[in-house]
């Protein structure tokens, strides 16, 4: 049996290391893709959560207006802060939109105050709950939208993944933080 020469085993290792860096490379780069894209999905189901609350609001500004001497300044407001949510592009716009709408909201329940018949109704009661149970859900799809940009942005931030971030374009994402002045009771 012949000796490889030297030569050879040269050329061989310099090929598997060439394969090995490249199957690395690769595996990187469809990792930040896919942290990318599972983002993005749960950016899509924020967006989902916060639409089903505006979509509730006509319903219950509608009960609202049946019983009560109905403010049509926060009808304007309720309207503006929907369009707001289905305009957000990113978590700090949804965010603020949100507080707009939850600070209308604050002021149509003042209304609502007034009308114990209201209170009682079955349908306000319904959609009160429906509200609640969209308030809780919003909380969820946000907590699990900033796990995976909090997933994201370890694999952009990493090394050696950050040098294959930085060929392609990936950048940190933006997650969902506290509103100003939560931290008080």
């Amino acid at each position: 049996m012949k000796k490889m020469s030297t030569g050879k085993i040269v050329g061989i290792s310099i090929a598997v290391v060439v394969v090995i860096l490249i199957l690395w490379f690769a595996g990187s780069y469809n990792g930040l893709v896919k942290a990318d894209e599972t983002v993005n999905e749960k950016w899509a189901n924020v967006q989902t959560a916060y639409q089903r609350r505006a979509d509730l609001i006509p319903n219950l500004v509608e009960t609202v207006k049946q019983y009560s001497d109905y403010e049509g300044n926060i009808l304007t407001e309720i309207t503006n802060a929907r369009s707001s949510i289905g305009k957000a592009q990113t978590p700090a716009q949804l965010q603020s939109a949100g507080t707009e709408l939850n600070s209308a909201l604050a002021r149509l329940m003042v209304v609502v105050e007034n009308y114990p018949n209201l209170k009682a109704n079955e349908n306000y009661l319904s959609l009160q709950d429906e509200l609640a149970g969209t308030e809780n859900r919003i909380k969820t799809e946000r907590d699990i939208f900033n796990k995976a940009v909090k997933a994201m942005n370890i694999k952009v931030r990493r090394f050696p993944t950050n040098i294959v971030a930085g060929m392609f374009g990936f950048e940190k994402k933006e997650m969902f933080e506290a509103d100003v002045g939560a931290d008080t009771v």
